[in-house]
C-alpha cells in the first residue's frame, strides 16, 4: 500500500509543508531522501527520525551511530494507524524538526511512481541561518533590506558610478534567495523524486 504523509516544519509561520505519497515498503533511508528533495535540504547535516521511542537515521560520518540499518526498515513494520505521528530531525545546530502525520493508507496505483509529492506550498528556509526564529526575523527584514539596497543603488546611478552599482550583485543575488520563499517548484521535486525512484544518481546533484 501507499501512505500518505502531510510533513511540516515546526515553529514557523506561515506553514511550509508537503503532501506526500509513499510506499509502505520503502526504508528509513528512503524516507529520508525524500524529505530531502521534497523540502530542497542539502543533506550535509545530521539527521534522525524519531518514531515509537526510538531514534533512526541515516549515518554521516562523525554522527549518531544508530542501532538498526535504515536500508532494512520499512515503514511498514512500523504498523502506523490514520494520524499518527513521528519527528524527524535534521540539522541538530539549525534544528528543523518535521512533523510527519500519516494521513491515509492507500491502495499503490500502478500508474504512478513512487514517492511524490501532491501538495505543499514554500521553499523550506536557507541552510546555515539559524534555526527557525532566526530564519523568520531575517525573512521579515527582507524589505527593509531591498528598500536600503535599492536606495544605494539609486545613489550610485545618480553619482554615475556605474561600478559601484556592479559590485553591488554580490549584495543582490544574496537577497534573491529570500525574495523566492513563497515560490514552490512542486513539478522540480517530483522530477528528483522520480530520479530517486529509478536510481538515477542524477538527483542528489540539483
Amino acid at each position: 500500500m501507499a501512505y500518505r504523509l502531510h510533513v511540516w516544519i515546526h515553529q514557523i509561520s506561515p506553514m511550509i509543508w508537503r503532501r506526500l505519497l509513499v510506499r509502505s515498503d520503502s526504508t528509513i533511508a528512503d524516507l529520508h531522501y525524500t524529505l530531502q528533495i521534497a523540502f530542497g535540504w542539502s543533506d550535509a547535516h545530521l539527521n534522525l527520525f524519531h518514531i515509537h521511542g526510538q531514534d533512526y537515521g541515516v549515518y554521516h560520518d562523525g554522527g549518531t551511530s544508530f542501532s538498526t540499518d535504515p536500508d532494512q526498515v520499512r515503514l511498514c513494520d512500523f504498523r502506523f494507524r490514520i494520524n499518527e505521528r513521528f519527528r524527524y530531525e535534521y540539522d541538530f545546530g539549525d534544528g528543523w524538526h518535521h512533523e510527519v502525520r500519516v494521513e491515509a493508507r492507500l491502495a499503490l496505483d500502478d500508474r504512478r511512481t513512487y514517492p511524490r509529492c501532491i501538495g505543499g506550498n514554500r521553499r523550506a528556509p536557507p541552510e546555515g541561518c539559524g534555526g527557525p526564529l532566526a530564519f523568520m526575523a531575517r525573512r521579515d527584514a527582507v524589505p527593509s533590506h531591498v528598500e536600503d539596497l535599492l536606495e544605494d543603488i539609486r545613489d550610485d546611478l545618480a553619482a554615475n558610478d556605474i561600478e559601484a552599482v556592479r559590485d553591488r550583485g554580490e549584495d543582490i543575488e544574496a537577497l534573491r534567495e529570500w525574495l523566492t520563499l513563497d515560490e514552490f517548484d512542486r513539478r522540480g521535486v517530483n522530477r528528483r523524486l522520480k530520479q530517486y525512484a529509478t536510481h538515477d544518481d542524477s538527483w542528489m546533484w540539483q
